[in-house]
C-alpha cells in the first residue's frame, strides 16, 4: 500500500489519506529529521549563519507538512482512531523537539554564530531568526544540566498528553449533551430558523421534536431567544459544566496538573512562573505590564458594565418582574432590550447575511484592498465534502495561496473559529514556496428551506479568521520560522481584529450585505441602526473579556501549586469582574481550551492589547478612506508580508508612523467621551 504522505508532496492529499497512513509517516518522517539535526550539529564545516541557524529552520520540512495535516484533522474532523494516535504520537514530537533543544553540540554551534551577530552584516530578518533561535534553545533547557534536562523531557512529554486529553474530553461533553424538547411550548420565543435547525437535529438521530446542543449556533440562539427561563438555565447549566461533573471526562484534576508543570518547568529554566517565561518573548514583555493593563481597562469599563446590567435588569423587571439577574438571564433581556432601544435583532439582519454572499464580499474587499483574487478549484482535495477550496491569485494573476474554508459544525469537530496553515510561505533554492492557510468555523448550517444566513457575530467572526488568513496568505519571507502569522501573540491578533472594521462601513456593507431572496442591499437604515448599537452593552462586553484575561493571569502569573479546589480558585479569581451571582454548578476553567490545549497560556490578554492596536490602526483607514490603497500597501508591506522578521512594535511604527495610542479604543467602545 503506498503512503501517500511518504511520498512528495504539495497539496495535502486528503482524497488518497488513511488514519493507517500517519503512524508509519510520522516515524520515517521523524528519522529523516533526526538524521538532518544530526547532520547539521556533526558537520566539520566552522558554523555559519547559513549552514547552522538557516539549515535548522529549513530542517524537518515533511515532519511539519505530515503533523500540519494531521493535528488539523484532530480538530476539524476527528475520530476516536485520531484521538488515540493524538495520544501517541504528541509525547514523540515533544521527545524529538527536546532532542532538538537540548543538543549541545548544535546549541554551541549556534551560540558561535550569536556571539559573532554583530560582525556578520545580517539582514534584519536573519538576524531575527539568529536571535529566536539562540533564545528558543536557552530559553527551553540548552543551558540546564543533564539532571534538569530529563526532567523536562518527562514535563513536556506529560503536558503533550494532558492538552490533549483536555481537549478531547470538551469535545465529548460537547457531542453527548442534548436538550431534547418535545413540546411546542418550551419552544417559545425561538425564530423560525433556530427551530427548523433543532427539529432538522431531531430527525437526524430519529428522535420526535427539537434538539438544542451545545454548539454554538445551536446554543446562542435558544439562550437568546427562548422565553422558557428554566430551559435557558438547564441549557446554560450544560454548556458551563463541561469538564465538571466528576466523570471519566471531569477536567479538574487536569487542570491542576497542567498548571503544577507548567510552573516547575518555568522554574527549573529560571523564571519566576510561566507567565513571565512566556511573557519575555511578548510586547506585553511581563506579568505586571499585563496586569496592569487589564486592570486600567477594568478601571475604565466596570462603572459602564455596572450600569449596563443595572438597565438590563430594570428592564427585566418592568417586563417580567424578575427580582435578579442570573447568567441565563443576560442574553435573553439584553437581547429584549436590544430590539426595543434600536428595534434590530439578528432576525432582522440574518436574511441580508447569507454564508455565501459574505463570502465572496470578503473576497472583494480582499481584493480593493491588496489585489487578491480567489477563484473555487474543485481539484483541490479536502477533508470533507463541505470544505470548500480556492486558489489565491495576485494582481498579475500570480498564485500567492492556497485556501481552505470549513465553516459548519460535526460531530467530529472542536467548537469555536480558528486559522491555521497546512504549509507556510518561504524561499528556498531560488523558489519561493507559497502558503496553504484554513479558516475553521461553526456557523448555523442550512436548512431544508433556507440557506445558511448568518447572525451580525457570525459575519464579524468570519472577517475576523479571514484577517489571519491574509496574514498567513500574503505572507512575503525567507524564513518559515518568521512566516505568516509566527509571530508575537499579542500581535497575532492585529490582522484579524482590523478586518472586522468593514463590517460596520456602509462602503463595504454595500459589497455583500444583499437579501437573500430580493437582492436588495441593505438599507441605509439598517446599518443606522447596526452602527448605533455597535456599542450596545460594550462595558459588559468588555469586562467579561477581561475576566478571562485575568483568570489566565490567575492560573499562570504565580505559583498554583497550593491550589485544590479549581471551581473556588476560579470564582476568587472572577470576584473583581462579575456582574451576576455565581454559578456553583459551573466551571469555565474545565473547558477553557485556549488556554488548556490552544496556544493562548498566558495570553488570552491579547486579545484586548490587540484592540488597542486594531482602533488605532484602523483610524488611520478611517482619516484617508477604508479602501485607501496607499494605506492599504503600508499595512500590508510593514505587516502582513513580514511576519515575525522584525520587533512588531518597530513594524506597527512603519506602518502609523507612531507608537499605537489606546484612546481609539476607548472612543469605539465609547468608555470615553470623544475628542472634538
Amino acid at each position: 500500500m503506498k503512503n501517500p504522505l511518504l511520498e512528495p508532496f504539495d497539496l495535502a492529499p486528503f482524497a488518497k489519506l488513511r488514519t493507517e497512513h500517519f503512524k508509519p509517516a510520522f516515524l520515517d518522517a521523524l528519522g529523516a529529521a533526526r538524521a538532518e539535526i544530526e547532520a547539521i550539529a556533526g558537520q566539520s564545516d566552522p558554523p555559519s549563519f547559513e549552514n547552522t541557524v538557516a539549515a535548522l529552520d529549513y530542517a524537518g520540512y515533511p515532519l511539519d507538512r505530515i503533523s500540519s495535516v494531521f493535528f488539523n484533522l484532530n480538530s476539524a474532523e476527528t475520530n476516536k482512531e485520531i484521538q488515540a494516535l493524538a495520544q501517541e504520537i504528541s509525547p514523540l514530537l515533544a521527545e524529538f523537539s527536546n532532542d532538538i533543544t537540548l543538543n549541545q553540540t548544535l546549541f554551541e554551534r549556534i551560540r558561535s554564530v550569536y556571539d559573532q551577530r554583530d560582525s556578520l552584516q545580517l539582514s534584519p530578518e536573519a538576524r531575527t531568526l539568529l536571535e529566536k533561535k539562540f533564545l528558543h534553545f536557552s530559553r527551553n533547557g540548552a543551558l540546564l544540566d543533564n539532571a534538569a534536562k530529563s526532567r523536562l523531557r518527562e514535563i513536556d512529554a506529560r503536558l503533550s498528553q494532558l492538552k490533549l486529553t483536555f481537549g478531547e474530553h470538551v469535545l465529548e461533553e460537547t457531542n453527548t449533551y442534548q436538550l431534547h424538547l418535545t413540546r411546542e411550548e418550551d419552544l417559545a420565543g425561538l425564530p423560525e430558523s433556530a427551530r427548523e435547525a433543532a427539529a432538522l437535529k431531531a430527525r437526524s438521530e430519529k428522535k420526535e421534536g427539537w434538539i438544542v446542543t451545545l454548539e454554538y449556533p445551536s446554543y446562542l440562539p435558544f439562550m437568546k431567544y427562548a422565553d422558557n427561563r428554566e430551559r435557558r438555565r438547564e441549557l446554560a447549566r450544560a454548556f458551563g459544566s463541561k469538564g465538571f461533573h466528576g466523570d471519566t471526562l471531569d477536567n479538574r484534576a487536569i487542570v491542576l496538573e497542567i498548571v503544577a508543570l507548567r510552573y516547575e518547568r518555568a522554574q527549573l529554566l529560571g523564571y519566576e512562573s510561566h507567565a513571565h517565561f512566556v511573557l519575555e518573548e511578548r510586547m506585553a514583555e511581563s506579568p505586571g505590564t499585563v496586569k496592569q493593563f487589564l486592570g486600567e481597562l477594568l478601571e475604565k469599563a466596570m462603572p459602564a458594565a455596572r450600569r449596563e446590567r443595572d438597565e438590563v435588569l430594570a428592564y427585566a423587571r418592568k417586563r417580567d418582574g424578575l427580582q435578579e439577574l442570573q447568567a441565563w438571564d443576560s442574553a435573553y433581556y439584553s437581547e429584549k432590550l436590544k430590539q426595543e432601544k434600536f428595534q434590530l435583532d439578528d432576525e432582522l439582519l440574518k436574511p441580508y447575511f447569507e454564508l455565501d454572499r459574505v463570502l465572496n464580499g470578503v473576497f472583494e474587499i480582499a481584493g480593493r484592498l491588496f489585489g487578491l483574487q480567489f477563484e473555487p478549484d474543485a481539484g483541490i482535495p479536502t477533508y470533507h465534502e463541505e470544505v470548500q477550496a480556492y486558489r489565491v491569485l495576485g494582481s498579475k494573476g500570480a498564485l500567492r495561496a492556497i485556501f481552505y474554508a470549513d465553516f459548519h459544525p460535526r460531530t467530529g469537530k472542536r467548537g469555536g473559529a480558528w486559522m491555521t496553515s497546512y504549509k507556510p510561505q518561504f524561499r528556498k533554492d531560488g523558489r519561493d514556496e507559497r502558503p496553504h492557510v484554513s479558516i475553521v468555523c461553526n456557523f448555523t448550517r442550512p436548512t431544508e428551506t433556507m440557506p445558511s444566513l448568518l447572525t451580525f457575530d457570525e459575519v464579524t467572526t468570519l472577517f475576523h479568521e479571514f484577517g489571519h488568513a491574509l496574514h498567513g496568505m500574503l505572507a512575503d519571507t525567507t524564513y518559515p520560522g518568521l512566516s505568516g502569522t509566527s509571530v508575537y501573540w499579542d500581535f497575532v491578533e492585529l490582522p484579524s481584529q482590523i478586518l472586522e472594521n468593514w463590517c460596520y462601513e456602509p462602503e463595504a456593507l454595500a459589497l455583500f450585505a444583499r437579501h437573500y431572496q430580493s437582492g436588495e442591499v441593505i438599507p441605509q437604515a439598517l446599518i443606522d441602526k447596526i452602527k448605533a448599537s455597535a456599542n450596545y452593552l460594550e462595558g459588559m462586553a468588555t469586562v467579561r473579556q477581561l475576566s478571562f484575561g485575568l483568570l489566565d493571569m490567575a492560573w499562570h502569573g504565580g505559583d498554583p501549586r497550593g491550589v485544590s479546589d479549581v471551581k473556588a480558585y476560579e470564582k476568587e479569581s472572577f470576584d473583581s469582574t462579575r456582574l451576576f451571582p455565581d454559578t456553583p454548578e459551573t466551571c469555565m476553567s474545565t473547558s477553557f481550551s485556549h488556554i488548556f490545549q490552544g496556544g493562548y497560556s498566558s495570553g488570552y490578554y491579547s486579545y484586548k492589547w490587540a484592540e488597542v492596536l486594531d482602533a488605532d490602526a484602523f483610524a488611520c483607514f478611517k482619516e484617508n478612506g477604508i479602501f485607501n490603497r496607499e494605506v492599504a500597501d503600508r499595512f500590508r508591506e510593514n505587516i502582513l508580508e513580514r511576519g515575525g522578521t522584525e520587533d512588531p512594535m518597530d513594524l506597527y511604527v512603519r506602518f502609523r508612523g507612531r507608537k499605537p495610542e489606546i484612546d481609539a479604543l476607548l472612543q469605539r467602545a465609547g468608555l470615553v467621551e470623544p475628542r472634538h
